[in-house]
């Protein structure tokens, strides 16, 4: 964390580029301030609480998966009943960041997540104690579960937006995204043990009672950081709910907010709180687009491990198949942390040649993303067609090496790149949205989470009458191709995406 940290220091140095440090030629421009008063360490304090409240969205819905053969015997139910509160839970998950993510942009981070919380942890308390003979309240709750811990990404995604100036977000993008993308991993490991040692209950007792404990977190620690209600954190907010209990976290440097730069925050907020207008933006269209389908198919693949492994390696326990999801992780972290240092970096030599040109030129335009003309999208997206094809490659293999019968070592092998390939497109995707349209971070984060989590709920339902009419091999085939054909949309918003956002940032009413 130290490493992290002191590189992390240098992001916060003041730019030395003399157009940065003069004031604002543009009519009526608020005086420059520095983006967030937190010092590095602060600010990584602040992205490691909120991606542990990011395990929330997925780990209710991966670590329920070992126990649905338990739970159809115990609630004398089929298999297809069980899978419907799967398919509730994705239909919530889906839904609900759409309500959440834009009243945190408008009321607050803290508020909104110390709701879900409290939802979540009641009815995860629920499920632990629901009769066998009601499986209608274990629906309900299963819903009521995921209405409240499904929004914990796009919160977190609000506050690394909050905090984070653009030439930092990759990588705290990187290290947030760890949170949410690992729990499919660890989660079944975690699920398939309780399960198989303490019964299902347990599962829903260790939810509760981890989730209580993150809730207690952020309520002692976690402050406010809408930049709305609290500018780049100088500003004190009066309620009190909006303050943390214990407040320790270090301010490197007290800089306080104009009244026209509060104004113009508090603005936007107002303007744009409606996250399904994002839907008809091109640029962000395109992004869901790409981001969802990659998503939706690796979320195939983890769906599958456990009843392909179980049947091609019958020596496997039910723990040992929860095991076999480790590898994807280890996969998540290197790419989360990789990304996360190749975004920065992206961004610090475009923003540095642009310094050069500007200097060259005499320009006083600011090199941000406020000016339109930054290439954004090449500087985000730039690694990202080599990525989706080294994915589809990998996602082909696994298939064939599923239904060839290969040695268990080829398939995982393969999980560890999927898994750096899966979530190195998501950061940088991730990342761009939240640069191009800033002021709804929450909201677009919420946009991501319908689009991927509708897809994967339409591809999951439909893998395995694909995989017994198809076979694997040609599922992740035809799957494959269809990630192939992604490439045409990330290169045409690599190309269009500067258009689509000077357009609109001139337009009436709408914020960059």
């Amino acid at each position: 964390m130290a490493a992290i940290a002191k590189s992390g220091e240098a992001g916060d140095q003041p730019v030395k580029s003399s157009t940065l440090q003069q004031p604002s030629t543009i009519p009526n421009a608020a005086p420059s301030t520095v983006y967030s008063i937190y010092s590095p360490r602060a600010k990584w304090i602040l992205v490691a609480i909120v991606a542990v409240s990011g395990l929330f969205s997925p780990l209710p819905a991966n670590i329920y998966f070992p126990a649905i053969p338990k739970l159809a015997v115990v609630f004398d139910r089929s298999i297809e009943d069980l899978n419907l509160t799967v398919t509730v839970y994705l239909a919530m998950q889906g839904i609900s960041p759409m309500l959440w993510g834009p009243l945190s942009d408008r009321y607050g981070r803290r508020p909104s997540y110390l709701l879900c919380l409290l939802i979540l942890v009641g009815s995860t308390i629920g499920l632990a104690l629901c009769p066998v003979s009601q499986f209608w309240l274990l629906l309900l709750l299963r819903a009521l579960q995921a209405g409240g811990c499904a929004s914990t990404i796009a919160l977190g995604a609000g506050v690394v937006g909050d905090i984070a100036s653009v030439d930092q977000r990759g990588g705290f993008f990187g290290f947030f995204n760890l949170g949410p993308m690992l729990a499919p991993c660890i989660g079944p490991a975690i699920g398939g043990v309780l399960s198989e040692h303490l019964g299902w209950r347990s599962i829903f007792w260790f939810l509760a009672i981890f989730s209580a404990a993150c809730f207690v977190l952020i309520l002692l620690f976690l402050p406010e950081t809408l930049r709305a209600l609290v500018g780049n954190g100088s500003r004190q907010p009066s309620q009190r709910l909006l303050q943390p209990l214990i407040p320790i976290l270090g301010k490197a440097k007290i800089s306080n907010v104009s009244a026209e730069a509060y104004q113009k925050d508090v603005t936007k907020k107002q303007a744009s709180a409606n996250p399904f207008r994002l839907l008809t933006y091109a640029d962000i269209l395109l992004t869901l687009a790409y981001t969802g389908i990659v998503y939706a198919v690796n979320y195939t693949i983890t769906s599958t491990i456990s009843s392909a492994f179980s049947a091609i390696y019958p020596f496997l326990s039910e723990t040992d198949l929860g095991l076999c999801y480790l590898p994807t992780g280890v996969g998540m972290i290197l790419g989360s942390t990789i990304t996360g240092k190749i975004l920065d970096y992206d961004y610090a030599k475009m923003k540095k040649r642009l310094d050069s040109q500007q200097q060259q030129s005499g320009s006083d335009m600011p090199n941000d993303e406020d000016n339109p003309d930054i290439p954004l999208e090449h500087t985000r997206l730039r690694t990202a067609p080599a990525l989706l094809i080294i994915f589809v490659g990998c996602i082909i293999a696994w298939g064939w090496c599923i239904q060839s019968k290969t040695h268990i070592a080829g398939p995982l092998a393969l999980q560890v790149a999927i898994g750096y390939t899966s979530i190195s497109i998501l950061n940088s995707t991730m990342t761009l949205m939240i640069d191009v349209v800033r002021s709804q971070s929450s909201g677009v984060i919420a946009c991501t989470n319908l689009v991927r989590c509708s897809l994967a709920a339409l591809l999951v339902s439909l893998i395995d009458k694909s995989t017994q009419s198809l076979e694997y091999g040609w599922t992740y085939t035809l799957l494959g191709g269809i990630c192939t054909l992604l490439l045409g949309p990330i290169y045409t918003e690599i190309k269009l995406g500067p258009k689509w956002r000077k357009k609109r940032s001139n337009s009436k009413g709408l914020s960059p």
